[in-house]
């Protein structure tokens, strides 16, 4: 019996895409780089904000002492700018009450910086009681490391069979297997279903409310066929 739900954040309870964007462009354009459209965003982020800046970088400036440079100047833009655009996807906020009315536990395992986090939580989900938000943190690995995870189990009092792992890229059904929680992904984000399915995902589903059908069901089968898409 499942008794908490760990949910990636950019992508899966919210659309921070453009603000991500945004931000990351603005530091190109104070160095003089190109800047990428909105749109290959979606493949930039979600692996914390180094590789960030790393993958958006000319090849050839991708040194240490610029990539540093660059992390701390969008963090600190972001830090401003991370809810001119951004958006909790619909449904969301429905689906989160409805677990905890169920008594089940929620939580946050994201690679965005951590001190972005309980800010944006705190703005986007109001009245709504975490049990665990944790972001990225200087030293400790990002996902799909699973250091994260196990602090979340630890600080919810719960065991990696009691865990569902809920997000939309690979790296996240990355992070589930390696700390033995189950998998589901989501439709709704920023990566494609092709994507998921190869990196294990156990589960796929295309709205929210479909994981309170998940509960209900036999978790431990995927439930998801092409044909439905």
């Amino acid at each position: 019996m499942k008794k908490l739900i760990v949910f990636d954040l950019d992508g899966t309870l919210i659309n921070s895409l453009e603000d991500l964007a945004d931000s990351a462009n603005h530091v190109l354009i104070q160095h003089g780089f190109l800047i990428h459209p909105v749109d290959a965003y979606r493949y930039f982020v979600g692996d914390g904000v180094r590789k960030l800046i790393e993958r958006i970088l000319p090849e050839e400036e991708r040194t240490d002492t610029r990539i540093e440079q660059c992390k701390a100047e969008f963090v600190a833009y972001y830090k401003i700018h991370m809810e001119d655009k951004t958006e909790v996807y619909p449904g969301i906020t429905k689906l989160l009450k409805e677990l905890k009315n169920r008594g089940l536990k929620i939580a946050v395992a994201t690679n965005k910086v951590h001190v972005a986090v309980e800010p944006l939580m705190a703005k986007y989900f109001p009245g709504i009681h975490f049990d665990s938000l944790i972001g990225q943190r200087e030293g400790i690995p990002v996902k799909p490391a699973p250091q994260i995870m196990f602090d979340i189990l630890k600080e919810t009092s719960c065991q990696p069979s009691e865990a569902l792992h809920v997000g939309d890229t690979a790296t996240d059904m990355q992070l589930a297997h390696n700390a033995g929680v189950e998998s589901v992904g989501v439709l709704w984000g920023y990566r494609p279903l092709e994507e998921l399915q190869e990196a294990g995902a156990e589960h796929i589903i295309r709205e929210p409310k479909e994981l309170l059908e998940l509960l209900k069901s036999s978790v431990g089968a995927n439930n998801y066929s092409p044909s439905d898409h």
